[in-house]
């Protein structure tokens, strides 16, 4: 059995923030670049479109109505004009693109998700992953997601698989696609995730904790990471300083940055890593590498016990409710002939 060898690239880059139509063709011209360097593979952090709702940490949600509203304009379809240049673009250039992005919907004006699309090189969307839970501030932007996307994509350059950053914290999410044989693992971030004022204790260390965890993943399912951060250039920076708070300038400026950084099969830190400048991390993956490990600990084959753990794992989409099919059927003590729209009677669905 001879397994693929894939140039990979993560893109450590800071969206147009809050502007959709703009950003997705940054989002663009990096795809073409990493295409024109070897990449198959072109990865993109999380909500890169329109970008991350820092915003969330710095004012309390009272505060928050205006950049809600601008968020919300700027989330995408799945199926809108936006992912569609994406996917046309990765279809152009022959490569898998995996995008973060705030996905709206028909069903609601106002309901976002924090969503991930894995695009296949022919331009279609493989995977559809909403985050399954919302984290911290988060809860006050996006709405959960469902297990639809705990999928793992077989595709000739591997098997591909993809969570959203604290959703690398849950055991059983990441066991999900250990347990579909992933060979590369996804995990998007944000540029930085405030949690506490500079002085007043220790601020949550993404730089550190999303190490530990993607390490503890590719080190458990023996798979390679793709450790994709955002990152914050100056017109971001500048847009969430334009109030002119000092205390949510002092935040923004000693948070800190996370890192783009890439796995092997044993946690081990290779290729490129940015963290300071905005630009495109590569790495080589042999898939090969992933074979040995799983002689040591194959947590989804001979070191586990079935007969102890029971796992199962929901994926069924997840949607606002459910409409029958409208039909005609003749109503018992009707003239004959006369039917009635079951779908316009009440209790229709006991006819």
């Amino acid at each position: 059995m001879t397994l693929p060898i894939v140039k990979v690239a993560a893109v450590h880059a800071a969206p147009v923030y809050m502007n959709a139509t703009a950003t997705v063709s940054k989002a663009i011209s990096f795809i073409e670049e990493a295409a024109r360097h070897g990449a198959e593979l072109v990865v993109f952090p999380e909500s890169f479109i329109p970008g991350f709702p820092v915003w969330a940490a710095l004012w309390a949600p009272i505060y928050n109505h205006d950049w809600f509203r601008l968020m919300v304009s700027n989330s995408i379809l799945i199926d809108g004009p936006e992912m569609a240049q994406i996917q046309a673009t990765a279809r152009r250039n022959g490569v898998f693109v995996s995008m973060g992005f705030s996905e709206s919907t028909e069903a609601s004006v106002g309901c976002i998700w924090n969503s991930n699309a894995l695009i296949g090189d022919d331009g279609t969307i493989l995977n559809h992953h909403r985050k399954l839970v919302p984290t911290f501030y988060e809860k006050m932007v996006w709405a959960p997601g469902d297990g639809h996307g705990l999928r793992v994509n077989n595709t000739r350059i591997g098997r591909i698989g993809a969570l959203i950053c604290g959703e690398n914290t849950n055991p059983l999410a990441r066991y999900a696609l250990a347990a579909q044989g992933e060979q590369i693992h996804i995990s998007a971030w944000p540029a930085i995730w405030p949690t506490r004022m500079p002085g007043s204790g220790q601020n949550f260390d993404n730089l550190a904790a999303n190490r530990i965890r993607a390490g503890g993943h590719s080190f458990e399912a023996k798979a390679f990471g793709i450790l994709n951060s955002g990152f914050i250039d100056k017109i971001m920076f500048e847009t969430l300083a334009a109030s002119g708070d000092h205390q949510a300038i002092e935040v923004l400026e000693n948070t800190p940055r996370a890192a783009t950084q890439f796995l092997d099969p044993t946690g081990a830190v290779i290729g490129d890593t940015l963290q300071t400048e905005e630009g495109i991390a590569y790495a080589t993956f042999d898939i090969n590498a992933c074979v040995e490990p799983k002689q040591f600990h194959d947590i989804v084959g001979y070191y586990n016990r079935f007969d102890v753990f029971n796992v199962e794992i929901d994926r069924r989409r997840l949607t606002p409710a459910r409409f029958t099919p409208e039909t005609t059927v003749a109503r018992q003590g009707q003239p004959s002939g006369e039917r009635v729209n079951v779908a316009e009677t009440p209790f229709a669905d006991m006819v």
